[in-house]
Parts: C-alpha cells; sequence; structure tokens
C-alpha cells in the first residue's frame, strides 16, 4: 500500500508540474519561503540562547 501512495504521489507531482509549472513553481516558492521562515526563528533563537 506504501509503494502504491509513494508512486501515486509522484505521478501526481509530474503531472502537476506538466500541466500547471507557474502554479507548481509558486507552491515550491511558498514552501520554500516557509522553510526559510522557520529556519530564521532558529537562528534567532540560538543567538538569544547565547546572548
Amino acid at each position: 500500500m506504501k509503494k502504491v501512495i509513494t508512486w501515486g504521489g509522484v505521478a501526481f507531482l509530474i503531472f502537476f508540474v506538466a500541466m500547471r509549472p507557474s502554479a507548481a513553481a509558486n507552491v515550491v516558492k511558498s514552501l520554500a519561503g516557509g522553510v526559510m521562515d522557520v529556519m530564521s526563528g532558529f537562528g534567532d533563537f540560538a543567538s538569544n540562547l547565547i546572548a
């Protein structure tokens, strides 16, 4: 079952990128921005612990 879900997700990802490339790029950009915000928060936290 896990393999079916994994391959289904990969197939959907390829389909999404092929059919809606600008929407896919916006999703990736949003996710990357969120990850960068989280990492920035961890960096600020660590700096405040040291200072």
